[in-house]
């Protein structure tokens, strides 16, 4: 299978499929996937029915006992060649990535490498020893112990912007503490976030019927959170849509983990190189089109330098060509539909109008969006209060410390924070201030690692996490086991 003629995306293989049971029609026929930066066609994918669903958890459940049962080294093996796998193919698997996302080639192979790490660091969780013994407190004669079991069938739920690792980063972590998945792609992305992953599987030599692939709609996504046979959903994408499942899974009695959205605020203090803070800002800001649940969201400057801030960042954005990917030199690509940069010009007009200073962009073509950078926005705007998921630098001027951790703390969200000066003992205590899950001292807002537990507080998420240590604590439950060196008499 190593062959120079293999290929790994061959079409010929899932084209107009689902993944469960190995590759067949789905009852809700076919999808096709178009590129959001022209509209052209990249592939047909199967569009999985509620039925198809129950049909995947159904044979997840009867799969899942044996794989949790298997070794645990043998576990991570798999997880480590699929590793391989991935980045074996990255020359074949980025095109996919750039065309079906509008991602630029960097970030598409950025993509990769931190996917090939989540899978690399699940393997190595899966070798974690996972009991603890008790001493007994009432005088009995037992052994005590606590061991972490799998949930069974963990349902996962991915957004389209880093489709590869959003997906992959839970079906690992899932898989390596001993369940079976049931994956739902966002329907814009199916192949990077989940043709590719079963192919990955596939070829890895994971057992049948423990990794299954159903990309399709809402109506999908609820027969996960009613599914008798899930036991667990982990989602990452919009608060909106991630308070449905939440309230969903409550209902029916579920383990959820939410990873949602973020309104992230870059403290720049008045010691701060501004050159280097715009440096980080731009890129926390413009990086994937500003479609990242960390982008820096808000950048928070002294009221004396914000100007020279925003000046700067305007000269970055006249600098940072808008295009397509696939076929042209760009930094930034297109959004992923042209109604969401509607709803970003929609939110730029609303602070101008409110007395804010639009310096450079504001206004898409197609889908293509330039970086932009608005100055002067204030409590009350909407480009204050909302998350933009868009390539707009958001300057907010502060009057002093106190009045920055004010204005970094006054969103619902709670994701990411961070701050760039040159007391390192000030920053940090401006930084533990904030009411994030993530603080980054000298940093930009887009960080994230394979082995730090992540996600967030609010609107972000319900104070989950996954990955690092996070993997055991949120697929796996404790199971409390007495074991006596016989049965003995009681008095009734």
């Amino acid at each position: 299978m190593d062959g120079a003629q293999f290929r790994l995306l061959d079409t010929a293989t899932w084209s107009g499929k689902i993944f469960t049971s190995g590759w067949r029609e789905a009852t809700g026929g076919t999808d096709d996937v178009t590129a959001p930066a022209d509209g052209s066609f990249v592939a047909s994918v199967g569009r999985a029915s509620p039925a198809d669903l129950a049909a995947a958890a159904a044979a997840a459940r009867a799969a899942q006992p044996a794989w949790e049962a298997t070794a645990p080294d043998a576990r991570a093996a798999i997880l480590n060649k699929a590793a391989d796998i991935l980045q074996a193919h990255a020359e074949e698997l980025i095109p996919w990535i750039i065309r079906e996302s509008g991602s630029i080639p960097p970030k598409a192979g950025i993509e990769i490498e931190h996917s090939a790490g989540f899978l690399r660091a699940a393997a190595e969780a899966a070798l974690e020893p996972q009991t603890q013994v008790l001493k007994s407190v009432d005088g009995r004669d037992a052994q005590e112990e606590l061991i972490r079991v799998a949930h069974g069938v963990v349902g996962v739920i991915s957004p389209f912007n880093f489709p590869l690792i959003l997906s992959i980063r839970a079906i690992a972590a899932a898989l390596a503490t001993g369940n079976a998945v049931v994956h739902k792609p966002d329907p814009r992305t199916p192949i990077s976030g989940g043709i590719m992953i079963a192919r990955v599987f596939e070829e890895a030599g994971l057992p049948a019927d423990l990794l299954h692939i159903v990309p399709g709609g809402a109506d999908v996504g609820a027969a996960m959170c009613a599914d008798p046979n899930i036991a667990m959903v982990s989602f990452t994408g919009s608060p909106e849509v991630g308070s449905k499942v939440g309230e969903a899974c409550g209902r029916n009695l579920k383990k959820v983990q939410l990873e949602l959205g973020g309104k992230n605020a870059l403290i720049v203090l008045d010691d701060a190189d501004l050159d280097i803070a715009a440096s980080n800002a731009a890129w926390g800001t413009w990086l994937h089109q500003g479609q990242i649940c960390m982008a820096t969201g808000l950048i928070l400057a002294p009221a004396a330098k914000a100007e020279r801030l925003a000046e700067a960042l305007t000269t970055k954005a006249h600098h940072l060509p808008v295009g397509n990917p696939a076929t042209d030199h760009c930094a930034l690509g297109p959004l992923i539909a042209e109604s969401e940069c509607k709803r970003i010009e929609g939110i730029i007009a609303d602070a101008v109008e409110k007395g804010a200073k639009l310096h450079v962009g504001g206004t898409a073509k197609g889908t293509m969006f330039p970086a932009t950078v608005l100055s002067g926005v204030k409590p009350g705007m909407r480009a204050f209060e909302e998350e933009l998921f868009g390539p707009v630098a958001i300057v907010v001027s502060y009057k002093d410390d106190e009045h920055a951790v004010e204005l970094a703390n006054m969103s619902e969200f709670g994701l990411v924070g961070s701050v760039i000066g040159s007391d390192l003992a000030r920053a940090r205590a401006i930084a533990m201030r904030l009411r994030v899950g993530h603080l980054h001292i000298n940093d930009q807002t887009v960080t994230a690692s394979p082995i730090a537990p992540f996600g967030g507080r609010g609107r972000s998420g319900n104070g989950s996490r996954i990955s690092g240590p996070a993997i055991w604590e949120e697929f796996t439950q404790w199971v409390w086991i007495t074991t006596k060196p016989a049965a003995t008499p009681y008095p009734f």
